[in-house]
């Protein structure tokens, strides 16, 4: 070779590490190489190949490709690597099967992007084939790489047992588990919700000292959250020294999903303060945290923190704000999120449906639906759930039976048990308990507990004594650490002069260490969420709200209102005694929302557990002679007190 083409060899080799900024550019370097006659040198056409795939075009890569006579494993390997990151997944597997035509064997480079094609396609076939390719019969050294390109294809086919159980092999062969492939074990751990193997593998990762990787501790955070155990992924977290807004948003979602609203705020502020900005995880996280507490100046807040087009255009953000305002109350405000939102998924449809089913909108929740088909969106299994709420809110039995069979006879959706149990419950809260009875028995499934449940809201309505022995008894069986249901049955043998059965569900929930679930309520007042409980005396103002409790009672008795343990039967917290009853944790935050807010002010209230009869016709009472709206949201629904009535017209 003469040195002028040695030297332009070298020019090229250089240009080609530079890298490129257009396709143009890297055409003309590819051109200088056909003209010296330099395509048959594999490592410089190789480095041509891959640059190609940056500029989006796959048909130049092709023609770069099939131009080369004999392409070797690294040229193949570089064209599946490069179709797959274009998502061109079906043309990376035509690729592989001509590799394999001209007799070449893949390696541990081959599999990782190859798996993936298999996985974005659905091609479990193929995906099981190459693992067993991948294993037995052409990589003589199964090296990490190769394990973990097992690992994923597995996963990416659904079977995350047979990934879980590749792992292991993995270390019985004496090899050590990279980053990646820790946290691709951890992934399918998260998706089984496979707590023993993921804490066997926290474990693991811990004696290799891999848990200071934040990528890998991150995985493990959100492993421990998405299994419900957030004291581990607390554990993990606080043990980060390098945290980043993926593991923040994890937890704050962690602790939105799992009941724990207030530490979900905490850390959210605490990430502020970190000097984090939020993205979408996060956000979704405080503003579930802010509709589960009612927290509407919180949220709104909140959400100023990320432009208004983010949450328009993206539907995950966008159906969050949507619960955020109708959980509050505000459905003005989630209809106009709603109406913005430039992107309308069915999760987005399906919120403002349940959102104005829940507001009491009924009429327009069904006008909802019927654009929704008029759209084209095929409704899922969740619109019918919103529907039938909608149903049970109002008492409309007959249209809910309606939409109960449309189901499967107009959309060809099988009835979940949700569904039943929005039946049950409509027909239950109706009056109709033996056609409530008679459809849990028929049910093609086993009943849980909150079929049961809904049937027991019938029963506790209506004043079924009989009928709700049975049902409390499967509640217990289902639900043995659920203490209401224990108190409800107890309750029911003593109005019954039971005592012995009543002295022997009570001795049972001691053994069993059994304790009452307390009653909560929470009230937003200038951005801080207040917290209230039965009999409560630990809030700063509490003399001032126990003084105003006081005047309330006797503005009450003059208006006509008269305590009663009537519904004691029926209800779970403290209720044997009339004191208790007064001080109920409802009563103390609207005691509190009175002293604290404007004489014009809303106030809004939610509370964790069903409000109970007493204190709903005591607040009828208070909305009246105080001449303030008193909205409560309950476990169950919204009740809009206002001028001596509520929205539920006492059906709830």
């Amino acid at each position: 070779m003469s040195s002028l083409i040695l030297n332009k060899s070298a020019h090229i080799k250089i240009r080609l590490f530079q890298g490129f900024n257009s396709l143009k550019h890297l055409k003309h370097v590819h051109a200088a190489l056909l003209r010296l006659g330099l395509d048959e040198d594999s490592y410089l056409l190789n480095k041509v190949l891959r640059f190609s795939f940056n500029f989006g075009n796959t048909n130049y890569s092709h023609r770069i490709f099939h131009q080369t006579k004999e392409p070797n494993i690294f040229l193949f390997n570089t064209m599946i690597h490069g179709l797959v990151l274009n998502d061109s997944f079906q043309e990376s597997i035509e690729i592989y099967h001509s590799m394999r035509k001209e007799g070449l064997s893949p390696d541990s480079f081959t599999f990782p992007f190859l798996l993936k094609a298999c996985a974005r396609l659905l091609d479990s076939k193929l995906g099981i084939k190459l693992h067993g390719l991948v294993v037995f019969d052409d990589i003589p050294e199964k090296n990490v790489a190769a394990w973990t390109a097992i690992i994923s294809g597995y996963i990416g086919v659904g079977k995350c047992r047979e990934a879980i159980d590749m792992f292991r092999r993995l270390l019985d062969m004496g090899l050590r588990p990279d980053s990646f492939s820790l946290v691709r074990v951890l992934a399918a751990c998260t998706r089984i919700g496979d707590l023993r193997s993921g804490e066997w593998i926290d474990d693991y990762i811990t004696k290799i000292g891999m848990v200071r990787n934040v990528f890998v501790a991150t995985s493990l955070v959100d492993f421990y959250v998405k299994c419900g155990n957030m004291e581990r992924a607390c554990s993990v977290f606080d043990g980060m020294l390098e945290k980043d807004i993926v593991s923040w948003s994890s937890m704050i979602q962690g602790y939105a999903s799992n009941g724990l609203p207030k530490e979900a705020l905490d850390l959210f502020f605490k990430m502020l303060n970190e000097g984090f900005r939020p993205d979408c995880y996060a956000m979704v996280g405080v503003l579930c945290a802010c509709a589960r507490l009612g927290a509407l100046e919180l949220g709104n807040w909140a959400s100023n923190l990320m432009d208004r087009n983010e949450f328009l255009g993206n539907p995950v953000l966008g159906t969050a704000l949507i619960d955020m305002y109708a959980k509050c109350g505000r459905m003005d405000s989630a209809w106009e999120v709603f109406r913005g939102m430039r992107k309308k998924d069915i999760v987005v449809w399906n919120a403002a449906i349940s959102g104005l089913a829940m507001s009491g909108h009924v009429k327009a929740a069904f006008g909802l639906f019927g654009q929704m088909e008029k759209s084209g969106i095929e409704p899922d299994g969740n619109t019918f759930v919103g529907l039938l709420c909608a149903c049970t809110h109002a008492g409309l039995v007959d249209e809910g039976r309606q939409y109960f069979n449309s189901m499967e006879r107009v959309f060809t959706l099988t009835p979940e048990i949700e569904h039943y149990g929005c039946m049950v419950d409509l027909l239950g809260r109706a009056g109709f308990l033996d056609e409530a009875h008679q459809l849990v028995k028929s049910m093609p499934m086993e009943a849980n507990a909150i079929v049961w449940g809904a049937l027991l809201g019938g029963c506790r309505l209506h004043r079924d004594t009989q009928l709700v022995e049975g049902v409390l008894k499967q509640l217990i069986a289902l639900e043995p650490s659920n203490s209401g249901n224990y108190v409800l049955l107890s309750n029911i043998y003593s109005a019954s002069h039971k005592w012995e059965d009543a002295a022997k569900i009570r001795s049972i929930m001691s053994e069993r260490g059994i304790k009452k679930v307390p009653g909560y309520s929470w009230i937003e007042v200038d951005g801080v969420v207040h917290e209230f409980l039965v009999g409560d005396t630990s809030h700063p103002l509490s003399e001032k709200i126990y003084a105003k409790l006081g005047e309330l009672v006797k503005d009450l008795k003059a208006s006509g209102y008269v305590p009663t343990t009537d519904y004691v039967l029926f209800d779970i917290e403290e209720e044997e005694k009339e004191h208790f009853i007064g001080c109920h944790s409802e009563k103390l935050a609207i005691a509190f929302g009175l002293i604290s807010t404007a004489p014009n002010d809303k106030i809004r209230v939610v509370k964790n557990l069903r409000v109970c009869g007493d204190c709903h016709e005591a607040i009828k009472h208070i909305s009246r002679f105080t001449g303030r709206e008193i909205i409560v949201r309950d476990n169950n629904r919204f009740h809009c007190f206002n001028d001596g009535s509520c929205s539920c017209k006492d059906y709830w």
